[in-house]
């Protein structure tokens, strides 16, 4: 990029960093090697804060910043919303400046596991009355009435925090709809009468004529308290989004990968043998919070009832998705089923970067309707295992393999 008036030392610099930056918008991202199984994941991640323009960051006039440092560092790139839309794959990206404000902002894929590469400016999202302190994690969902709705948490100050308490906060969900993803129309947040609001999601159809909201409420910012679990309402106008009744339908269980709380993930995936549904479940452990994935499906009909429910997760961190900001954690709020049965998996690592996983409907109903449900004893679980191995060296012994060396 030809910076004008710019001497030449400078612009080498500014060569370097868009040839560093095109460099990592274009490499390739492989398969990781091994069984794939399940799930196939990728060697690199997808978005870091590397990969936001350089002109997010830099000023490249060489009158006002001669030494060509930073002047608006990006600290992360999480927690992405999913859609394709018009043969891309689009994310609509919690971007974290190194000033801990997060903003939203698009990037886009020809293929959804690389070359993924932000729109030129972030999302002017409109404010309402009441301005937002901060606001991130926004789920896509295009729902049958014609619209694109993102809803996301918005966070502002407790007002009713006692003086000098600077980090006391109120959650709600706040709601925003569009058609091109650049222009947007701020709703109302949605109105809950059962606590805070942190990870709200919008079910793409109607259910009995009204919009059905999948909700996670908690008495505070951060702690559940003495509710929590996945909750279901619903509200007849979006314009107004109301719950007057809230009920519980994933409850948070002592000794599981939910016991301490936990929250859908993206809209769920509308398949032959149920919603399929992506969520995060959290447990206390001696190094702090564990964050990791789980499947559930819910009936066709009524998708506010499970009928399917796999014991422990889906996905956890591994290896340097162990380490960011808030260290062992993974976090999902979109996913992209195609028309041929792919399903790609967008997750977060450690509030830090961006990932995808693949695999299909196929694959993932299958796991969740024949994996065993949590049995909420080691007795039960090692009942379950014995039958396991009871039904292959029966199939082994069937089949005349014989001997143990012989596996």
């Amino acid at each position: 990029m030809h910076i004008p008036q710019a001497g030449p030392a400078f612009q080498d610099q500014v060569d370097q960093i868009f040839a560093a930056y095109e460099s990592l918008i274009t490499r390739p991202n492989p398969p990781q090697a091994g069984v794939t199984g399940l799930l196939q994941r990728y060697q690199y991640p997808i978005l870091t804060a590397a990969h936001t323009p350089p002109f997010w960051r830099y000023d490249f006039d060489p009158t006002r910043n001669p030494f060509l440092l930073e002047r608006q560092g990006i600290n992360a790139a999480f927690n992405a919303g999913a859609i394709y839309h018009d043969g891309r794959y689009l994310l609509a990206v919690r971007v974290e400046g190194a000033d801990r404000k997060s903003f939203f902002a698009m990037a886009e894929s020809p293929n959804g596991v690389d070359q993924f590469r932000f729109w030129d400016y972030p999302i002017t999202l409109p404010e309402t009355d009441e301005p937002d302190t901060n606001v991130y994690d926004m789920r896509l969902v295009a729902h049958e009435d014609g619209w694109i709705y993102g809803l996301f948490c918005t966070e502002r100050k407790d007002p009713e925090a006692p003086e000098g308490d600077t980090s006391a906060a109120v959650a709600k969900c706040g709601i925003a709809r569009t058609k091109d993803f650049v222009n947007w129309e701020r709703l109302p947040d949605l109105i809950s009468h059962s606590g805070q609001q942190r990870n709200v999601v919008l079910h793409p159809e109607f259910v009995e004529g009204q919009y059905a909201f999948y909700t996670r409420p908690q008495d505070g910012f951060i702690e559940v308290g003495g509710g929590g679990g996945i909750g279901w309402g619903l509200a007849p106008d979006i314009c107004q989004a109301e719950i007057l009744h809230e009920r519980i339908i994933d409850p948070k269980v002592y000794h599981t990968i939910k016991e301490l709380k936990n929250g859908l993930g993206p809209a769920p995936i509308k398949t032959s043998q149920g919603w399929l549904h992506l969520a995060h479940g959290v447990r206390n452990t001696a190094a702090g919070l564990r964050y990791v994935l789980y499947l559930f499906v819910t009936d066709l009909q009524d998708p506010s009832q499970i009928i399917y429910q796999p014991a422990g997760y889906l996905l956890a961190p591994e290896g340097e998705e162990r380490v960011g900001d808030v260290s062992n954690v993974l976090f999902a709020n979109g996913w992209i089923a195609r028309p041929d049965g792919q399903v790609f998996l967008y997750y977060a690592s450690s509030d830090t970067r961006m990932h995808v996983a693949t695999s299909t409907v196929d694959k993932l109903l299958d796991y969740a309707m024949h994996t065993p449900p949590d049995g909420l004893r080691s007795a039960a679980s090692v009942q379950q295992r014995q039958a396991l191995i009871d039904r292959n060296l029966a199939l082994f012994q069937a089949s005349g393999i014989g001997e143990r060396a012989d596996y």
